[in-house]
């Protein structure tokens, strides 16, 4: 039987906390003249930044550079998301919890064998299935897991791009593959695996799609309910290792501020608005996190780190804003014009 507790991803940091109203919090943090200039001045500052860079779109050279060079890498995406999955499940398993470090796991060896699969890339697509569908029933029976839903996105994503290469199931197929091969006469799942891969291609162009909505969602749940909704545990962060000592600020503006910050990052991952800057700006978040709580649980965050970064190189891709704007601005008069 699950009890109703709140959902809280910094349980394993600190050891209880005192209830803060939310309502009452945010008056209060709000309330203090410094505090609402500092947050308005810096919401100004990026819808400034923002609003400047797609009317004058500077140094648009090095942009068409950066995305140039960042499509080249495309070709090392199964392997970028098969190492963010496959890493922290092995490290799930044997640290004890099941995907989040807020639910032990009794067992450990489901856990290491799907991530030692996908880090071989071996049935790859099929233990993603698998990961995917043991995430979703642990969620069923404990809904905090909602905290790790970056899994959902990096096990479609992995479903959808396949193994890659190097792996396993690339090194076999091409051996199944060749003339007169002996291994080639036994195997019964290569016809099987390709005539998957065919039924998969045509959708493989939306793996940055469900990255997104993995990863933003992620984000903008734990800045809203972590720190918004639930700012007692965050302050108690706060306290425990001294943050405001790092920027001297209140400790009610470093919750809201870090909580503004994850609900944005969150909001234009999954919208898809200036992905690849968002992407970078999530993976500074995660980084900071890192350095600034010294027994956080590196392995819980590893999947968003990885999926951060395949998403820095994706961009937004289909089903995004960025899409839109990029259609709209080849669209223009003043485009057309110049071609």
């Amino acid at each position: 039987m699950v009890t109703a507790t709140p959902w809280r991803h910094v349980d394993y940091v600190v050891d209880g906390a005192p209830t803060v109203r939310a309502v009452e919090f945010l008056v209060e943090v709000f309330s203090t003249p410094l505090n609402a200039a500092l947050l308005l001045g810096g919401a100004l500052s990026i819808l400034v930044a923002a609003a400047a860079y797609l009317k004058y779109e500077p140094a648009t050279a090095d942009v068409r550079a950066l995305r140039e060079t960042l499509d080249g890498y495309h070709a090392f995406l199964p392997w970028m998301l098969r190492l963010a999955v496959g890493l922290p499940l092995v490290g799930a398993g044997f640290a004890g919890y099941f995907f989040s470090p807020s639910v032990a796991a009794p067992t450990r060896v489901f856990q290491v064998l799907l991530g030692f699969f996908l880090l071989f890339g071996l049935a790859t697509r099929a233990v993603a299935l698998v990961g995917l569908l043991a995430y979703l029933g642990g969620l069923a029976l404990r809904p905090e897991l909602v905290l790790a839903s970056e899994y959902v996105g990096g096990f479609l994503g992995v479903l959808l791009l396949g193994a890659g290469r190097p792996s396993a199931d690339h090194l076999l197929q091409q051996v199944a593959a060749a003339e007169g091969s002996v291994y080639g006469r036994f195997d019964p799942l290569h016809p099987l695996v390709a005539k998957f891969n065919d039924v998969v291609g045509p959708y493989e162009q939306y793996a940055p799609t469900v990255l997104r909505l993995g990863v933003g969602f992620n984000f903008a749940l734990l800045g809203f309910w972590n720190k918004l909704a639930n700012p007692g545990l965050a302050l108690a962060v706060v306290e425990k290792y001294d943050l405001t000592a790092v920027v001297p600020v209140d400790p009610g503006l470093w919750v809201v501020g870090a909580g503004l910050t994850e609900l944005a990052v969150g909001v234009l991952l999954f919208v898809g608005l200036f992905t690849r800057a968002t992407a970078a700006v999530a993976f500074v978040v995660l980084t900071t996190t890192l350095f600034g709580l010294p027994d956080d649980p590196v392995l819980a965050h590893i999947t968003l780190f990885g999926l951060s970064s395949a998403l820095f190189v994706t961009g937004g891709g289909p089903l995004s804003l960025d899409e839109r704007l990029a259609a709209a601005v080849e669209a223009s008069p003043l485009t057309t014009a110049t071609d």
